[in-house]
This record gives C-alpha cells, sequence and structure tokens, in this order.
C-alpha cells in the first residue's frame, strides 16, 4: 500500500458567489423571523365555549395587553328583563403581543388556539383593531350579526368607526353597516347615518 496523502476539496471558484448568496439569505431570512417574533401584533384566539371572560381575567393577571368586545344585551327571565353583558364575537378575543410570548396565552385554561393559517397565527391590522376598540367603547347600538360579506359596499367617513368599510343594511327608515373580521368568519352590525357614509368602487 502506497503512502499517499489525502488531498483536501477544493470548492470551485464559479461555485463561492452562490453559496455565500445562499448563506446571506438564510441569514436574512432568520433575522426577519426573529424580528417578526419580536414585534408585538393583535392576534385573535379562539376560547373554549363560555370561556370569554375568563380567559380575558388571566390575560388581566399576566399582564397581557387584550381585548374582548361586549355587547348589552336585554333578556326576559322569569317575571322580569335582565340587562345582560354578553362576548359580541362568541368564542373569540384579541391579544396583542410578540408572538415570540404566545406561550403565556396558550398555557391559559380554556384557550384552544391561535387563529391562523398552516399552524401559523395571523395577525391583524393594527389600525382597524384600534379603529374597533375606540368604536365599541362608546356602545352604540352595536350587536352581532350572521357573517356577511357581500351586499353594497361603503366606508364610514366619519363617527366612531371613521374609515371601516362594511355592508349597508336599509330597514325603513334605519342603516346599519355590518363590519366582518374575515379572519374569524364573525360580523358586528352598527347604526350609522347616510351621511357619514360613502360608496366604495367594487372590482
Amino acid at each position: 500500500m502506497s503512502g499517499s496523502s489525502i488531498q483536501p476539496s477544493v470548492i470551485q471558484p464559479e461555485l463561492i458567489e452562490p453559496l455565500a448568496a445562499s448563506v446571506r439569505a438564510h441569514a436574512v431570512l432568520r433575522a426577519e423571523r426573529v424580528h417578526v417574533a419580536s414585534q408585538a401584533r393583535w392576534y385573535a384566539v379562539y376560547t373554549c365555549a363560555n370561556h370569554e371572560r375568563r380567559v380575558a381575567s388571566q390575560l388581566l393577571e399576566r399582564e397581557v395587553e387584550h381585548f374582548l368586545p361586549l355587547y348589552n344585551s336585554v333578556r326576559r327571565w322569569k317575571d322580569r328583563r335582565v340587562n345582560l353583558e354578553l362576548p359580541l364575537f362568541p368564542g373569540y378575543l384579541f391579544v396583542r403581543l410578540a408572538l415570540g410570548d404566545r406561550l403565556r396565552v396558550l398555557q391559559i385554561p380554556g384557550v384552544v388556539r391561535f387563529v391562523g393559517f398552516n399552524s401559523l397565527p395571523a395577525t391583524l391590522p393594527d389600525r382597524e383593531m384600534e379603529i374597533l376598540q375606540a368604536g365599541l367603547s362608546q356602545r352604540l347600538g352595536v350587536r352581532p350579526h350572521p357573517f356577511l360579506t357581500v351586499g353594497r359596499r361603503v366606508r364610514i367617513r366619519s363617527g366612531p368607526f371613521l374609515g371601516l368599510e362594511g355592508v349597508l343594511l336599509r330597514r325603513k327608515s334605519n342603516l346599519r353597516v355590518v363590519l366582518s373580521i374575515s379572519l374569524i368568519q364573525r360580523s358586528i352590525s352598527v347604526e350609522v347615518d347616510g351621511a357619514d357614509l360613502e360608496g366604495v368602487l367594487q372590482v
């Protein structure tokens, strides 16, 4: 057996730049993922039935920013009427946190999952959530409505829901706009004045 030394493999010069580009691309992708995971965004959380308030209470204790929309409902019980505050989106509430902190929510009893696609939580637009919070805080005849996306689309151009788009409902002299959150397939209707609306060009 002849004593021959093993020569180290040599990367061809023409392969160096593609390899370097691939390494840079992976580094950028990793950096983007870290950035996304560290940024606080709004997410929808699906809960067990009738656990919305309990989950909200736990989120408050854990100092997690959250939003549980409620509405007033008058129910008749035996010989009297009872005024109740009920979840506007049954089975759902919203949290704002960095995605990397989602275990703080998932560990709460009553939380089923974050709403998303392909096992990844989907974000909700910050601006829309801000408008929704501000508008719902005024309790202006808001109530749940069956999920609706088809119809005459309008934009609210003044008032607490300024900037949101929805479907116009006209019942006698009463005007309402149905606002939908497609991510959770839920809608609400709000009272509006016709002067506060403008049509939306549909493509």
